[in-house]
């Protein structure tokens, strides 16, 4: 494992779980919550989507064998479902992909517990991210150190992401809505790179292999 692919999968996980694009939108769901609260929403959440991805990591592959899908076809669509989510953060939209629906959003503002729904999935732990560790853990082909190095990156991003919903009310204040989309933009560049490449690599492994 060297260093280069490890800050090349940093890079990618945090880019798709979006540290600083889940922080305002948290921000927006728990204003008006007293800090204890918050605080309490931001660890519960957290945890709950380390749990989510490391299960998915663990059985993200044995899953894909039962259900009869190959790991490049699952590279070439998770390819795909990355570029869309990389669209929606370039134009600053938002979609069931990355963030809640307006919908959802609007029925998690009446709940006093937001840590499951929707900050642990799908604002953390989303189908993105979801489809990026299993791509991670696949590449591996089963080695243990890697996976280990991906678990790693992994806690690594989702500690930097539960420090960004601490600091919610100060890191809205330094970037505001212009900041932020702006974040989203770059790393959605970067994104629709990283998903391009992840289709050429599925398209290589599954037909010219």
């Amino acid at each position: 494992m060297t260093l280069e692919k490890l800050v090349n999968m940093f890079i990618v996980l945090f880019v798709v779980v979006d540290p600083f694009g889940v922080t305002p939108m948290f921000g927006a769901l728990t204003g008006g919550w007293d800090d204890t609260h918050r605080r309490r929403m931001a660890f519960k959440g957290t945890l709950l989507a380390t749990a989510i991805l490391l299960i998915f990591a663990c059985i993200g592959a044995w899953l894909l064998h039962t259900l009869g899908i190959s790991l490049p076809a699952f590279k070439i669509a998770g390819g795909i479902l990355l570029f869309l989510i990389a669209i929606d953060m370039v134009f600053a939209r938002q979609s069931g992909g990355r963030s809640t629906t307006g919908r959802e959003e609007a029925e998690a503002r009446f709940k006093e517990d937001i840590s499951v729904f929707p900050l642990a999935f799908p604002l953390i732990a989303g189908p993105g991210a979801l489809t990026t560790i299993l791509l991670m853990v696949g590449e591996g082909h089963g080695r243990l150190l890697y996976f280990v190095s991906v678990i790693a990156v992994l806690l690594l991003v989702l500690a930097i992401t539960l420090l960004c919903l601490l600091a919610a009310g100060r890191i809205m204040k330094i970037l505001g809505e212009t900041g932020s989309n702006v974040m989203d933009r770059l790393f959605g560049v970067i994104l629709a790179a990283l998903a391009v490449q992840f289709v050429v690599d599925g398209v290589k492994a599954g037909f010219f292999s």
